[in-house]
């Protein structure tokens, strides 16, 4: 089940001190209201990657660059292209890119994932999808292709402020969202050519990679 706040909030607290610019741009996407990965999942994402170590990794939802950052913090031999459609979170996050001297490493394409996934070429070692959650689906068929033979697929939000546990606790705008996720959920689980599991941690990370 979705982790609970008082858990969420212990493991925040267990976390090892950050660099100043991380805490900056926790600041700044906390000011402008833009919604960062949870730090526990950002966490548990960045030992991922260096347990991994991939050498490309296709990011779908840029943000202010926060994730991407923080991913090549964790392998800085990477190599990371991320897509934005919106223009002022690209800005924001191409200067913050810029501020910490990562262009070389990190390139951002500004559009909507949907139409620029499929002018990428090569391979890429780990896909994270972050982006629009009614279309994680259409990300992830896209970006398969794209995936090394051992490469992983890693999707967030997938447990969704713990509506998927219990959709009848959803109001508004959250009532569809909530069905598209539990509808990818199942069809991830489900997946022919994919092993996923769900992980429990922050708003949930599911973790997919290729059958033998």
């Amino acid at each position: 089940m979705y982790l609970k706040e008082e858990m969420n909030n212990y493991l925040i607290d267990l976390l090892p001190d950050k660099e100043a610019w991380i805490e900056e741009m926790e600041a700044e996407a906390l000011t402008d209201r833009v919604p960062i990965m949870d730090k526990v999942s950002m966490h548990f994402v960045t030992q991922l990657i260096r347990m991994y170590q991939p050498k490309r990794i296709l990011e779908v939802g840029t943000a202010i660059g926060y994730s991407a950052l923080r991913m090549l913090q964790a392998n800085p031999e990477t190599s990371i292209i991320t897509i934005e459609r919106d223009e002022k979170r690209y800005k924001q996050a191409v200067e913050n890119i810029h501020q910490q001297g990562k262009e070389d490493n990190i390139s951002v394409i500004l559009g909507d994932a949907l139409e620029e996934i499929a002018k990428l070429d090569g391979m890429f070692d780990l896909v994270f999808i972050d982006a629009a959650k009614g279309q994680y689906k259409r990300f992830f068929e896209l970006s398969k292709p794209l995936l090394s033979s051992s490469g992983v697929i890693l999707s967030d939000n997938v447990l969704f402020k713990g509506y998927v546990a219990e959709p009848e606790k959803a109001t508004g705008r959250h009532i569809k969202m909530v069905e598209k996720i539990r509808d990818y959920n199942k069809w991830l689980m489900q997946h022919p050519n994919f092993s996923t599991s769900i992980v429990p941690i922050g708003d949930g990370v599911a973790i997919s990679v290729r059958k033998p």
